[in-house]
């Protein structure tokens, strides 16, 4: 089994980035599922239901979400509805929409969860992801093998913890969050695949993805401004890996696909998502 997991998008021109990066990957590597880790499309922070539809359309993603899952409220309405956004896992049974689900594509089943981290989280509170997990994968691995978790969390910290308890008993566990990609995805000795955190698809000469400017009065007047995206150098980022019959990861890979090309003006207007609705 062939995965394939596009780093969160941060904004237009993340959205861009994956637009014009993503059809070419998946020519080019085939894989048998995508994921998209969404949590920052709409304007930096969360995930509209336009671009949900949007960006499922371009590709026909999972679409994964975080700590900003309910920021939108078109969509947090119509989360139950929408079968292939994932929203974290560990959070009150209240909450709408799902948390794990496992997906298929002719034959092959594979089972997708979002965990969120309960470190630095302000304006959300999740359950512990530690004593979540052994349910979860009881759950799971009734029905397959391949077991793929989103860890969106703050601190390397949890993310190391999770990684060595899921270790022999997930397929992989990819860090999502922090939008820097880091070097250190690697194959545990039993058979996770993992990285601390698979970056982010947007603007690469930015903070986080967002205009440098703007998180510099940030810190120096302590007023939060989250909604200034950056367009500097759009890239897309993020993972691909390679499972073995007995859901244990062959191998993973980082990939980063820098945009040339820059928006004409109708296709920067696309990005808002327009349209989608109607094919979703």
């Amino acid at each position: 089994m062939k995965i394939l997991y596009i780093a969160e998008i941060v904004g237009k021109a993340g959205v861009y980035a994956c637009k014009k990066a993503l059809p070419g990957l998946k020519k080019k590597l085939n894989p048998d599922f995508v994921f998209i880790c969404a949590d920052g499309a709409t304007g930096g922070n969360g995930l509209g239901r336009n671009h949900a539809a949007y960006l499922h359309k371009l590709s026909g993603a999972i679409i994964t979400t975080g700590e900003c899952c309910f920021y939108k409220k078109d969509l947090t309405e119509n989360l139950d509805k929408i079968p292939y956004v994932l929203r974290p896992e560990n959070l009150n049974d209240e909450a709408p929409g799902i948390g794990f689900k496992v997906f298929r594509n002719g034959n092959q089943k594979l089972g997708a969860a979002v965990l969120l981290g309960q470190s630095c989280f302000s304006r959300i509170h999740a359950n512990s992801p530690f004593t979540i997990l052994p349910g979860l994968l009881k759950k799971i691995r009734q029905e397959t093998p391949y077991v793929f978790i989103d860890f969106h969390a703050q601190t390397t910290a949890e993310k190391q913890t999770l990684f060595a308890i899921a270790d022999g008993s997930c397929s992989a566990v990819i860090g999502s969050h922090c939008r820097i990609q880091t070097a250190d995805e690697r194959v545990l000795p039993g058979g996770c695949a993992v990285i601390t955190d698979a970056g982010r698809t947007g603007s690469v000469n930015s903070v986080g993805g967002c205009d440098s400017s703007s998180r510099i009065r940030e810190y120096l007047s302590g007023i939060p401004d989250w909604t200034r995206e950056s367009w500097e150098e759009p890239e897309l980022q993020g993972v691909f890996i390679e499972l073995g019959k007995d859901g244990k990861a062959l191998s993973i890979e980082r990939i980063c696909c820098p945009i040339e090309e820059k928006p004409a003006m109708e296709e920067s207007a696309d990005t808002d998502g327009e349209g989608a609705l109607a094919d979703e």
